[in-house]
């Protein structure tokens, strides 16, 4: 009888178990495709080669191409037409044999026949700006676009080539094999747009007060396109949202422009003596020296004596880059310009900020100082920044980066006043476009393609460098912040977006230009689940030195999302395809909650579940070994006086297995909880996220508990745990602290909060 008792022990406890995995399997049909969460993305992944690692790190045979530039541009400023002449060395380290290049003509999205506006769907707009209006109903349009004069090979040969929209193919002599190089040249102008009335990245803004203008200037020279082992030529077209994939090379650039301009660009600037008067070189070195304040290098007093006249004579300006892989300029009589330096690692690096008085006092109050934390928190977060300088300069309605140089808005009002949005808005815009150095411009990733690649992580980091400004600068924080007001990175505020209309929805893994909603697609879902990432699901330790040693294996190289994917994973021992797969690859959301709680109670006597299963083997209730039983508080077995009982007065079989098998000692420090409670979560959203639960007690006392993502491989719907407790739980709340984007909160918590309708918020408000 013995042994029949542990054979039954034994049938009942396979059987439980057995039941436990009936409930938690998804069903199975015929021809069923594998649609587990948890699915490994091989699918989705290339196989790894020589280029590209399956450990997410460049391989072996990995290569990148080069291109050198060198420059001479004339500004025109009575006409606002820009010329060029450049030399293109491009060096061919592939293995691959090229017969053309292809080099990118962006400025051609603005030309009279550029078919960007026809790819624009949307009707007549019922409100626009009048340049715009004018320039589409009333005018035969702006004439921009490159004008290109010349394509020579290095002897001064023409060179055939064929221009598509904005992609210009150049034929070869000959092929340029591996390791091989070609020179070529190409002579350009073109007219300068004025981007605050007619869009665009760059271009003029028009001060009709004192009748100058402020340039800011990029996609102003013919640049060559990117060749990789992925795509070959990254050759697609510029519709005027993707930006650029560009490879890296050596800049020598000099650019003329009205003697009376401040300007600075990308690269140093090695004629600094010729263009300085001595008042500002004084001023620069005492501004490599200042590391709490920003120093003027020219006063607003300057700039505002400046803008009365307008010189007749011109001064070329030289600069020189390495590594780098596009260049900017700005250049305006108008400009006020300061400096501080700022020590990354074991070197100095100057923070720039040039401005009109527009933008005072705004912007000689934070910019420079929002360009310095910046570098502190990017730098942090990534690796050292390698330039000696990061220019902020102000522009209207513009934020765009380019290395070490970016455009960035915020103005005040014509009496210099600025609200709080105005204030933030520059300051967040200032640490995002700088932190654009790491990335693209460093971790050099394809725009065009994968827009979220620069955006997203760049957004993700600016949260991080955004709450790092409020703590360092507490003085910039308006009354009743105590900390910085980030408007993308927190995941209850992409809630709206996740949990909207489907059928404006799109995977983060689409290519910009086809997306819904760009900001929240590129930007925003990325950035927070990177966030979500970091703080909810791997932890700050694991998380910041995986993506420290993903920005360091890619730096100056050009990653695709799987090398990110993979170096993630690879470098914390974190699975996590089912992250990247539900955030990245399909619009799911996240919804989680709490379906239904039991409490228990042990007994000695056989419950329900017992007699049903001595029943199915035709046993007797007294032939069962002795159990521990649970009941469910209510039922037919409960029985008041257990609420009162102890555990071990509940339950001979469990006080009679410890008496026996514990000692006196051990006994002491053994736990003996009093309730049990069997908590099911459903899961109504697609999305698989952890999930983080407080538990709160009758005495006021509560507990968080995180059970990880993977509680959810066996059953997408629902999921039960049993929670053993010594104290009373009297509430349970599912993401107490709004950390994984749950899109509908109301079946969060037990009991079951009902929360006032706004109707009836408003009749209360009648009331009152």
């Amino acid at each position: 009888m013995k042994t029949l008792k542990y054979l039954f022990l034994s049938v009942l406890f396979i059987s439980a178990n057995t039941f436990a995995q009936e409930q938690e399997q998804p069903e199975r049909k015929p021809g069923h495709t594998n649609n587990n969460k948890f699915k490994q993305l091989y699918d989705e992944f290339s196989t790894p080669n020589m280029f590209r690692t399956a450990s997410g790190a460049p391989g072996p045979a990995y290569y990148q191409q080069q291109a050198d530039y060198k420059m001479d541009i004339v500004i025109d400023d009575d006409n606002a037409k820009l010329s060029g002449y450049e030399t293109i060395t491009y060096t061919n380290n592939s293995p691959d044999p090229l017969n053309y290049l292809w080099v990118q003509l962006d400025q051609n999205m603005r030309a009279k026949d550029s078919e960007t506006p026809l790819i624009e769907g949307g009707g007549v707009a019922q409100a626009q700006q009048a340049g715009r209006f004018a320039s589409s109903y009333m005018t035969d349009g702006f004439d921009g676009g490159f004008k290109i004069e010349a394509v020579k090979d290095i002897n001064g040969k023409d060179l055939p080539h064929l221009i598509n929209n904005t992609m210009m193919r150049v034929e070869l002599p000959k092929a340029l094999l591996k390791g091989e190089k070609v020179s070529f040249s190409i002579k350009w102008w073109y007219n300068i747009n004025d981007y605050v009335n007619m869009g665009g990245r760059s271009g003029y803004e028009f001060f009709p007060k004192d009748g100058n203008r402020n340039y800011i200037i990029a996609q102003f020279f013919p640049r060559m396109a990117v060749y990789n082992d992925v795509e070959g030529w990254q050759n697609s077209q510029f519709w005027g949202r993707d930006e650029f994939a560009l490879p890296f090379g050596n800049y020598e650039v000099n650019i003329t422009v009205p003697s009376d301009h401040i300007l600075d660009a990308t690269g140093r600037l090695v004629n600094r003596k010729e263009v300085f008067s001595k008042d500002m070189m004084k001023r620069y070195e005492e501004a490599k020296k200042s590391y709490d304040k920003p120093v003027l290098i020219v006063t607003q007093a300057e700039a505002e004596e400046a803008e009365k006249s307008r010189a007749t004579g011109t001064k070329t300006w030289k600069f020189q880059a390495e590594n780098v892989r596009d260049f900017g300029f700005a250049t305006s009589r108008k400009y006020i310009w300061d400096m501080m330096a700022v020590k990354i690692g074991d070197k100095d690096v100057m923070a720039v900020s040039m401005y009109p008085k527009e933008g005072n006092p705004l912007w000689e109050e934070w910019s420079t100082y929002a360009v310095a934390s910046t570098l502190k928190s990017y730098s942090r977060m990534t690796f050292d920044y390698p330039y000696h300088k990061a220019i902020s300069v102000h522009a209207k309605n513009q934020g765009m980066e380019y290395p070490m140089i970016c455009f960035n808005y915020g103005r005040p009002d014509e009496n210099g006043n600025y609200s709080d949005r105005t204030k933030y808005g520059m300051i967040s815009v200032i640490i995002h476009e700088v932190g654009h150095n790491y990335f693209p411009m460093i971790v050099n990733s394809d725009e065009r393609q994968w827009t979220w690649m620069d955006e997203g992580l760049n957004t993700f980091v600016q949260y991080v460098a955004e709450q790092d400004f409020g703590e360092w600068y507490p003085a910039a924080l308006s009354p009743g912040h105590d900390k910085y007001p980030s408007s993308r990175g927190p995941a209850a505020n992409i809630v709206p977006y996740m949990g909207g209309d489907q059928d404006f929805i799109a995977p983060i893994m689409t290519k910009g230009l086809n997306t819904y909603q760009f900001g929240n697609n590129a930007y925003g879902k990325p950035g927070t689940a990177l966030n979500i990432l970091r703080e909810t699901v791997m932890g700050r330790e694991l998380f910041d030195y995986a993506f420290k040693e993903y920005s360091n294996r890619w730096m100056f190289k050009h990653p695709t999302p799987e090398d990110f994917f993979r170096t993630m994973e690879d470098a914390s021992a974190f699975d996590l395809d089912w992250f990247w797969r539900g955030w990245f690859y399909t619009t799911d959301y996240v919804d989680m909650g709490v379906k239904e709680v039991k409490k228990y109670y042990v007994s000695s006597e056989p419950n329900e579940y017992a007699k049903m299963m001595a029943k199915r083997y035709g046993m007797e209730l007294s032939d069962l070994p002795p159990l521990v039983y649970m009941v469910e508080e209510g039922s037919e077995e409960f029985k008041e006086e257990m609420k009162n009982g102890t555990l071990l007065e509940n339950s001979t079989p469990l006080k009679e297995y410890v008496m026996d098998n514990f000692s006196e000692e051990e006994r002491k420090t053994m736990k003996e909880p009093k309730y049990f409670y069997n908590v099911t979560f459903e899961k109504p959203g697609g999305l698989v996220m952890p999930i983080i639960v407080e538990y709160t007690y009758a005495d006021g006392t509560s507990k968080t508990e995180k059970y990880p993502a993977q509680i959810w491989r066996l059953n997408d719907k629902e999921v039960s745990k049993a929670v053993a407790s010594d104290k009373e739980i009297v509430k349970i709340t599912v993401d107490p602290n709004l950390e994984t984007a749950d899109v509908d909160t109301s079946n969060n918590s037990w009991p079951k909060e009902v929360k006032q309708s706004d109707f009836d918020k408003f009749k209360d408000e009648v009331k009152d």
